[in-house]
Order: C-alpha cells, then sequence, then structure tokens
C-alpha cells in the first residue's frame, strides 16, 4: 500500500503540519511521538484523523494485490523492486495534479535504494514536463506529513480488507480521496 498526499498550497502544508504538533499537547503525547496508524490506539486515530480532516489536500493510494497467482516474476520477489513500481503507479496516477512539486518520501534503511528510487521517480515523472521540482527523502518520525500519509494508507488499508471501523475513519478522509487503485485487479 502506498500513498501520495497532495497540498497545492505550501501554507496549507505549514497550518496541517503545526495542527498535528498542536494535537500533541492536546492529548498530552511527547513532543517526539509518531502518530503511526497500524500502532495507534482507536482513540488517537479519531483525534488525529478529525484534526487533518479541515486541511486542503487529496490522496492518491495504490493497493497491492498480493495473489500469488496475478504477482510472479523475479521483480515481485524483491521488496525495493515492488517499491519501486507501486511508487511510479501511484505517481503517474498523481501526473496531473501535479507541477513544481517537492516530493518527501520516507527514509529508508538503504542509502542506495534511495538514491536508485529518487532517479527512477525523476526517470518516470518528469520526461516532457517540470512535474517533481524536488525529491527529498525524511524519516517519518520527524515530519508530521509522511505520517498523514501513513494514516491514509492505514484507512484505505483498513477499506479495501473491510476491516472494523473501516467506515468510521474513511469519513474524515473520503471527500479528500482522488483515485485508489487496486493492482494487479482483483
Amino acid at each position: 500500500m502506498e500513498s501520495l498526499v497532495i497540498f497545492e498550497e505550501n501554507e496549507e502544508a505549514v497550518a496541517c503540519d503545526q495542527r498535528i504538533n498542536l494535537l500533541r499537547r492536546e492529548i498530552k503525547l511527547p513532543p517526539d511521538f509518531e502518530f503511526h496508524f497500524k500502532k495507534n490506539s482507536h482513540r488517537i486515530r479519531l483525534k488525529f484523523l478529525e484534526a487533518i480532516a479541515p486541511y486542503n489536500f487529496f490522496y492518491f493510494a495504490i493497493v497491492l494485490n498480493k495473489d500469488q497467482k496475478k504477482l510472479w516474476g523475479e521483480g515481485f520477489k524483491i521488496k525495493e523492486s515492488l517499491y519501486k513500481y507501486t511508487c511510479s503507479l501511484v505517481f503517474e496516477n498523481a501526473k496531473p495534479y501535479l507541477k513544481n512539486a517537492t516530493v518527501i518520501i520516507d527514509k529508508s534503511e538503504h542509502k542506495h535504494f534511495q538514491v536508485e528510487l529518487r532517479k527512477y521517480l525523476k526517470d518516470k515523472i518528469n520526461l516532457n514536463r517540470m512535474i517533481v521540482k524536488k525529491i527529498k527523502t525524511q524519516r517519518s518520525k520527524t515530519n508530521n506529513l509522511l505520517q498523514l500519509a501513513d494514516y491514509i494508507a492505514g484507512v484505505i488499508n483498513r477499506v479495501v480488507l473491510q476491516k472494523g471501523k473501516a467506515d468510521e475513519y474513511k469519513k474524515f478522509i473520503a471527500h479528500k480521496e482522488i483515485y485508489i487503485q487496486i493492482w494487479p485487479k482483483l
């Protein structure tokens, strides 16, 4: 599952980032607490989604159908290769909405992979026009907007898998959805 969150205005992204910082204080969490959908309680999930709901952003997602009959070939056995491919799918879908964008990707442990991913995305996305201005990597622990992208992915995953409370979470972000692709198709 990969998600891409887009803010059209930098000021809106900054305001959302500040709101997430304020939320930590409101619910008495340490300043370095990481909002991580899978690890957070139902109460914290609702507080987070309620806090970010008013902000003007939209999202795309790729849901990977892990059916072994549909995923075959050497590339699917290598996690990094699969991640690169799903990233390219989500960016391809979002291309019409990106202009001189700054892309922030969750920093992985493998520096070589980060360099490869940056090059791959720039080569795949910036073919004829300036869609992506800059690609940066940061740790999600220190970036509230990466934590927002994690929450979007967590909610969408829960919806697709029809897990409990999926509708309760989705109502906060449903109106911000542009496109969710399930790949390969079910």
